[in-house]
């Protein structure tokens, strides 16, 4: 996989998450990560998700969480979804076999990278 950019380091503070590509780009207390975009319950670009404390990346729908280390949801579909009996499970389940896709963030000269 050749280098994609994703911009300035300077533009990727803690917190925060921008879409690039097939990735969701972020940075979780200083560690850059990049996973892919669509969330496993329904879809949601995770672009337009958050980071929690934790420094999961939440769904902007259903506030699913997954870890970036590892792709996997860590916590399941919240509100209406959370009554369905053993929805979270399965969902988290689910994405131990088949988690987000990651990609190594590179940082040179103070641009960002995913791969290469």
């Amino acid at each position: 996989m050749s280098a994609q950019r994703v911009g300035a380091a300077a533009d990727l503070p803690p917190g925060k998450v921008v879409g690039v590509g097939r990735y969701a780009v972020g940075n979780a207390d200083g560690r850059y990560f990049a996973v892919t975009r669509r969330c496993r319950h329904l879809g949601a670009d995770l672009a337009a998700g958050s980071i929690d404390d934790n420094g999961c990346l939440v769904c902007p729908w259903h506030r699913s969480a997954y870890d970036v280390a590892t792709g996997r949801m860590v916590n399941g579909p919240q509100g209406t979804f959370a009554k369905v009996p053993g929805l979270d499970f399965g969902y988290r389940m689910l994405t131990r076999v088949l988690p987000l896709g990651r990609a190594p963030v590179t940082e040179r000269d103070g641009e960002l990278y995913i791969g290469g």
